[in-house]
């Protein structure tokens, strides 16, 4: 997010955690609690990821708790979000899910990149916990690993059906990656560029780095352009950089096409690069207008109201708590303390998509990916930026 939107969200954070621990003193008078957790960066150039995915989980958990509770088994639990902001550092994911786990919470939402899922990942397969990382590494799901769920769509699940569309619907024939020059975006670059040659596009340009902290995106989008693509990939981009490196590379003329396949905000981009902005495109967020039912507009309303104003990827995110909350309601009591309950009621879990207009069935799928259901069956939403908001371009749904 830009810098004064990140500071934003820290001090929303800070104020929603003095709130919650108000809310639920004065439930467990009376009441059950059940305590969920989210891990992810909530701090810095990635903060519009990780702090946007815990004031989602947040706003969800209020609109049960004001219904009264979740119900599982013969008991009703408000809901208790414990946010840990692992700072996008591998070591610091290692030690939130440490404390998180401590704490007594077995279900956990996040974290936001490969490096830091991997690390979580030990803690989550020796305590038996569950999470549901946004990190694309198909070890994280793959046996023997068993713990982790991926909540949103992959990119190299999705990256082709862009550039597909592409070749389809705008003729582009040349493609070119740039990436930052860190563990996580060279990995879905590197898995773009394999995509784009098995569908017979020239790959003119993807060996492009920048680093982290990067200001100047001239030199390195001069070299790019300078390979004459039809469209640039902005390999998992963090949301900091998106704008700065639209506008550059509009600066420099160019005029094809540019995407990212990872969750952005229009606003925020929109912000920095102005009109030059009209038309990026991006896969995810998992909700537009003509395809939000009244369910999810009251939750834009609650995200709104906690929050001070929509991010659409919080449209993504709310997937998560949704199906898990669900899928305990399904696995019983038994899940509350023992994560193998949860486990064995996802090969046949079908529950209730409540953000589609047209309704429709949570599902964990994955088996072609991974061997196992180890994915939420969020909707493939591409859309393209128009003046600050998102046009739908195609919506699709994952193959199990």
């Amino acid at each position: 997010m830009l810098a004064w939107n990140t500071g934003s969200i820290r001090r929303k954070l800070m104020l929603s955690v003095a709130a919650g621990v108000l809310t639920v003193s004065g439930y467990a008078q009376a009441e059950e609690t059940l305590k969920l957790g989210a891990l992810g960066v909530m701090s810095g150039p990635f903060a519009g990821w990780g702090g946007v995915m815990c004031q989602t989980f947040k706003s969800r958990a209020g609109m049960w708790n004001d219904d009264g509770g979740v119900k599982i088994g013969d008991k009703t639990y408000k809901i208790d979000v414990v946010c840990v902001d692992d700072k996008a550092d591998p070591k610091g994911a290692q030690t939130g899910a440490e404390k998180l786990i401590s704490d007594g919470i077995k279900y956990i939402q996040g974290p936001n990149t490969d490096s830091t899922a991997e690390s979580a990942k030990t803690v989550m397969e020796a305590n038996k916990a569950i999470n549901m990382p946004y990190a694309f590494s198909k070890s994280l799901y793959t046996p023997p690993a068993s713990q982790s769920i991926l909540g949103m769509v992959a990119s190299y699940q999705v990256g082709p059906i862009i550039y597909k569309w592409l070749m389809d619907n705008k003729g582009i024939k040349k493609i070119a990656f740039l990436c930052e020059n860190n563990a996580d975006p060279l990995n879905q670059r590197n898995e773009g560029s394999a995509a784009a040659k098995g569908l017979g596009l020239e790959v003119v340009s993807d060996q492009e780095t920048y680093e982290s902290g990067t200001t100047d995106f001239f030199p390195v989008l001069t070299k790019v352009i300078g390979t004459s693509p039809d469209h640039i990939v902005l390999s998992g981009v963090n949301p900091s950089d998106v704008g700065p490196l639209i506008k550059a590379a509009r600066e420099l003329g160019f005029t094809g096409t540019m995407s990212t396949e990872t969750g952005q905000d229009p606003k925020a981009i929109y912000e920095v690069a102005g009109e030059a902005a009209n038309g990026f495109i991006v896969a995810g967020g998992a909700s537009t207008e003509e395809i939000r039912s009244d369910f999810m507009v009251k939750f834009i309303e609650r995200y709104t109201k906690d929050w001070g104003e929509w991010n659409d990827v919080a449209g993504l995110f709310v997937y998560g708590p949704e199906i898990m909350v669900q899928t305990l309601q399904k696995a019983g009591p038994a899940a509350l303390e023992d994560t193998e309950a949860f486990k064995a009621a996802l090969d046949g879990f079908v529950g209730t998509n409540p953000f589609l207009k047209d309704g429709g069935e949570l599902k964990y799928v994955g088996r072609k990916d991974y061997g196992q259901p180890r994915q939420v069956s969020v909707p493939i939403v591409v859309q393209a930026v128009k003046d600050g908001q998102y046009e739908p371009l195609f919506v699709g749904a994952l193959n199990d």
